[in-house]
């Protein structure tokens, strides 16, 4: 598995963990960080990793607010919580991150969206982001 491939499956993990615990994304890295450290059971936290999720919680109300405006027929607090943080990641790197061409950030998180949610899941995470792909120049404000 690629390096950014790993980078990104363990930013979603995050993102999801700080969902269901109700805690801060910064707080959820924080220990992921502090366990890899006194554990050499765990791997280090990429560099990547920490970027994703640092720009995520620096963007968050924003791309809830993308989510909830473009996700016709869900709110973002029905949707499922896979799905929701799969979005935010992607929504976050495909906006504000430039360095990732846009078709592999919308794969990557179709393949997450395969991996770890319903059959239904791909086609919404990749009709959502094909959307904001669309409109990112109109999109990228804080």
């Amino acid at each position: 598995m690629a390096a950014r491939n790993k980078a990104r499956k363990r930013a979603f993990q995050i993102l999801f963990e700080a969902d269901q615990r109700g805690a801060s994304v910064q707080s959820v890295l924080a220990d992921w960080v502090r366990h890899a450290r006194t554990d050499e059971r765990q791997p280090p936290v990429a560099e990547y990793t920490m970027d994703l999720v640092e720009g995520y919680a620096e963007h968050a109300d924003r791309i809830d607010e993308l989510i909830a405006t473009y996700a016709v027929g869900w709110t973002i607090d029905r949707m499922p919580v896979v799905d929701r943080n799969i979005l935010r990641l992607g929504a976050y790197e495909l906006v504000w991150k430039d360095e990732t061409p846009d078709a592999v950030v919308i794969d990557e998180a179709v393949q997450l969206a395969k991996e770890f949610s319903t059959d239904e899941s791909p086609a919404f995470v990749n009709g959502l982001l094909g959307r904001f792909k669309d409109l990112k120049p109109s999109l990228r404000r804080d």
